[in-house]
C-alpha cells in the first residue's frame, strides 16, 4: 500500500520556522520525483517545490524562493521543507506528492502562522 504521510505542522509565530517532513512506503522512494504542495482555506491548491531523485535539481514557487529549503533522504524514504521566516500567508494544509513516474498523494500536515 502507498502511503505518503506528512507530519511536523504546528503553529509558529510570523518570522518563525518549522519543518515539516513526509515518510514514504509501498512504492520506490528513490526512484520518484517528489514535490510539496499546499492548499490554504478557501484558496486553490498552490505548488511550492519540487526535487528530483538525487536531490540536484529544485525548484521552488517564487513565493516561498529564499525562504523554503526542500530536501530528501533516499535512505530513510523521507521528504523534507524546511520553511523559515513564515509568514501569515504561508498558513495552509501541506502534502508531499509523488510526481514521476506516477502520481502519489498522501494526507497533508497543517502550518498555522499566527501570533
Amino acid at each position: 500500500e502507498v502511503q505518503l504521510q506528512a507530519f511536523g505542522g504546528g503553529l509558529v509565530q510570523p518570522g518563525g520556522s518549522l519543518r515539516v517532513s513526509c515518510a514514504a512506503s509501498g512504492f520506490t522512494f528513490g526512484r520518484t520525483f517528489m514535490s510539496w504542495l499546499r492548499q490554504a482555506p478557501g484558496k486553490k491548491l498552490e505548488w511550492v517545490s519540487c526535487i528530483n531523485i538525487d536531490g540536484d535539481i529544485i525548484d521552488y514557487a517564487d513565493s516561498v524562493k529564499a525562504r523554503f529549503t526542500i530536501s530528501r533522504h533516499n535512505a530513510k524514504n523521507t521528504l523534507y521543507l524546511q520553511m523559515n521566516s513564515l509568514k501569515p500567508e504561508d498558513r495552509a494544509l501541506h502534502y508531499c506528492v509523488g510526481i514521476w513516474p506516477q502520481r502519489l498523494w498522501g494526507q497533508g500536515t497543517l502550518v498555522t502562522v499566527s501570533s
